[in-house]
């Protein structure tokens, strides 16, 4: 990390230091991750660990007055003495994959940081921007939200220099109402572009009246993805076409050939012994992702036998039950057999369970050589508990 003096990180809150240590090196909110150097920032019960983090060499502690506003100026903080430009990537659904190709497609040309596993909040984006070191060139922050306001205040300190929407598509219906409405939360992203900044966005017509802001360019997802590529989802796709318009964007060669390891429990294929493919792709759930999921299932499952497990999609709000059905119905349309897990999600059809762990058993006696099974839901529902038992 670019390195911070204590006397920035002062008055944040309660400062421990070391008596050698004027500046520090690194932010860890995990006493277990501290490196020599490091400020410990102690969130919530962490004040707990301050004597772990010190004896693993961290440099100070701060007990924060307010923690996301003190990881905010924290981050940024490093983000003002950095030249590298910033790419920040929000949308309904593909936020993490499209992070993960743009990433193998820069990291070879450029200094490159990117978010870790689901740093995407509060805390997230901050721990991302404290890791860009003095040569780093590219930073990719990916941007989530749960409510309006939020997008913007990750951007007032992330200062991002190109803004990608992947897409907008009804997600957290219960905190903010409706599609139009997260369409106006994805592009609060638009609004924090500097001038001359780049908003690379698909064409959405609920984008269409945030985009006329002076200054900024727009440019619209790559026609196509002009390489081989390790994956062939086209949802995934989709998302290397809005890798590839950001790459246009800063200059970065494409390769003939892209290999790209995504983060895991998206996109998992699992070879079982008796010849059952598993798709696992259980992170996270909303409707499209379920649409795109299950049209990726029956592309990869040919004229195999069609199997899914899954969960309920959560924060959807009143219109839960009507977007559920839906989904149940493509799934029918596609001769998926459902194993459904969670009270919302009796409104799939299918097969009926409580729980993650009586959708593993229920899939244990319903498996025949050669199925193909997909895994998805909300986190909330903890599907991976699935692929874990059938891996054992």
């Amino acid at each position: 990390m670019i390195p911070l003096e204590l006397s920035l990180v002062e008055p944040l809150g309660r400062l421990r230091s070391r008596p050698w240590a004027d500046a520090v090196t690194g932010v860890k909110i995990d006493s277990r991750r501290i490196d020599e150097g490091d400020l410990f920032v102690a969130i919530g019960a962490g004040a707990d660990f301050a004597a772990h983090a010190l004896a693993r060499g961290a440099a100070a502690v701060l007990v924060p007055d307010d923690a996301h506003r003190a990881l905010g100026e924290l981050g940024g903080a490093v983000r003002a003495r950095s030249s590298a430009r910033v790419v920040a990537i929000t949308g309904a659904t593909g936020k993490t994959t499209t992070r993960d190709i743009l990433a193998a497609l820069c990291s070879p040309h450029l200094r490159t940081v990117a978010s870790e596993a689901n740093y995407n909040n509060e805390l997230g984006v901050p721990l991302t921007l404290c890791r860009i070191e003095p040569d780093t060139e590219l930073c990719i922050v990916e941007m989530g939200m749960r409510g309006l306001g939020q997008i913007a205040w990750l951007a007032s300190f992330a200062r991002p220099d190109v803004g990608v929407i992947t897409n907008v598509g009804p997600v957290h219906l219960e905190l903010v109402g409706t599609v139009d409405e997260v369409a106006r939360a994805k592009a609060e992203l638009i609004e924090a572009l500097p001038a001359g900044g780049v908003a690379v966005v698909p064409d959405e017509p609920l984008l269409e009246p945030y985009l006329a802001r002076a200054g900024v360019e727009v440019r619209r997802f790559a026609a196509s993805v002009p390489f081989e590529t390790s994956f062939t989802a086209a949802h995934q796709l989709e998302n290397a076409r809005a890798a590839v318009a950001v790459c246009e964007v800063l200059g970065v060669p494409l390769p003939e050939r892209l290999e790209v390891a995504f983060t895991p429990l998206r996109e998992e294929e699992l070879e079982l012994p008796n010849g059952v493919l598993v798709l696992n792709d259980c992170y996270n759930a909303n409707p499209l992702s379920m649409r795109a999921a299950l049209a990726h299932l029956a592309e990869r499952a040919g004229g195999r036998r069609r199997v899914a497990v899954l969960g309920e999609m959560a924060e959807l709000g009143p219109g839960a039950p009507g977007f559920h059905r839906e989904v149940g119905a493509l799934a029918a349309e596609l001769g998926v057999e459902v194993i459904a897990v969670g009270p919302l999600a009796r409104d799939y059809g299918g097969r009926w369970v409580a729980t993650a762990e009586d959708a593993a058993a229920a899939l244990r006696g319903m498996l025949r050589p050669g199925d193909v099974v997909l895994v998805k839901g909300s986190r909330s529902v903890g599907l991976e508990a699935v692929a874990a038992k059938l891996r054992g």
